[in-house]
């Protein structure tokens, strides 16, 4: 009787961990599962500057269509300061589950880590690429008083007058700073930069010739440039703008290759399941294709892009190699 019941219990030890193992088979498979389903609740979407920006634009038009997409909830959060380090740092710590998102603006991963001595998160390790969503060119405007019309008579004009020229940023290492580098760098000239504390101040210094020229965003220079107090020079796109098709690219006038852009795009902490980016990048791909969302973005002098994450971080690598040389050469530095 008692190797009848040893028996007895082996067998409902065996029958229980069978029975086990059947049950975690879903857990072992959680992730393809999860990446199907996905979401299943609200996504949060990480926004690094504060509301109102250009930046602060994009990914709410893209929570928007994204929320209509999943049929669940996506908020953004705005969580700004050092140049989006600190949302940075809040993202690389959380959950890697899918449900926090960073539409990131690509200096913090591509120009960061090349023109600040210490950053707080690792550009390269606590990501993992989604999607590249969009592209926006830089335009050159000028003060109307310059009286110049063209790259060729403002690069003769710069020549003329070495270092009288000044123009001006939002701050040391921005895009728009970089842009105006590299333009002094391409066209030979030697133009005096103003950093001012973020694009906005610098747009005013612009309109009351404090600086002569800047490089602004597409969509904001479009705006200002309606108003008749700012003259567009060139954009720096490789095509024209489809929202200003007369105002020629900086290849077109005389400058081949010049092309400087702030890119947008997706990433996930690096833990992150291949699975789910998958889902998530099938996701922002269907909006980016969809005509009205393109339209709005077009409106504005913004290219849509997407693709695969491999294609957004191979940007980000040609991005830095591209901007890193120019720092290191003109061993710009930069501070929060």
């Amino acid at each position: 009787m008692i190797a009848e019941a040893t028996q007895r219990s082996k067998a409902a030890k065996s029958i229980a961990t069978a029975l086990a193992y059947t049950l975690l088979l879903p857990g072992m498979t959680v992730n393809p599962a999860c990446a199907q389903e996905y979401p299943v609740k609200s996504v949060r979407i990480v926004a690094p500057f504060p509301a109102g920006g250009g930046t602060d634009l994009n990914v709410r038009r893209l929570a928007e269509q994204l929320g209509k997409l999943w049929g669940q909830p996506v908020v953004v959060e705005n969580i700004a300061g050092a140049a989006g380090g600190v949302a940075a740092v809040n993202v690389a710590r959380s959950k890697p589950d899918g449900y926090t998102l960073f539409l990131i603006t690509h200096p913090i991963l591509a120009i960061n880590p090349v023109i600040y001595d210490k950053l707080a998160y690792d550009a390269d390790k606590d990501f993992a690429a989604v999607v590249q969503v969009s592209e926006t060119p830089s335009v050159l405007v000028v003060n109307p008083s310059l009286q110049v019309a063209k790259v060729s008579e403002l690069i003769t004009l710069a020549k003329a007058n070495p270092g009288a020229l000044r123009f001006g940023s939002g701050g040391v290492g921005t895009t728009l700073h970089l842009s105006g580098e590299l333009f002094k760098a391409t066209a030979g000239v030697d133009i005096t930069h103003v950093p001012y504390k973020g694009g906005a101040p610098a747009v005013t210094a612009l309109i009351g010739n404090e600086i002569q020229l800047l490089f602004d965003s597409s969509s904001a220079a479009l705006r200002h440039m309606q108003t008749g107090r700012v003259n567009g020079i060139a954009v720096s796109s490789m095509n024209r703008l489809a929202a200003a098709p007369n105002l020629p690219t900086f290849g077109e006038s005389g400058l081949k290759g010049f092309v400087s852009t702030l890119a947008h795009g997706v990433v996930v902490p690096a833990a992150t399941s291949p699975a789910l980016v998958a889902a998530i990048n099938r996701g922002v791909n269907t909006v980016l294709k969809n005509s009205e969302y393109r339209n709005l973005m077009a409106d504005d002098g913004i290219d849509v892009v997407g693709g695969s994450p491999e294609q957004f971080a191979q940007f980000l690598t040609n991005e830095r190699k591209k901007w890193g040389a120019l720092i290191q050469k003109l061993g710009l530095k930069a501070q929060y």
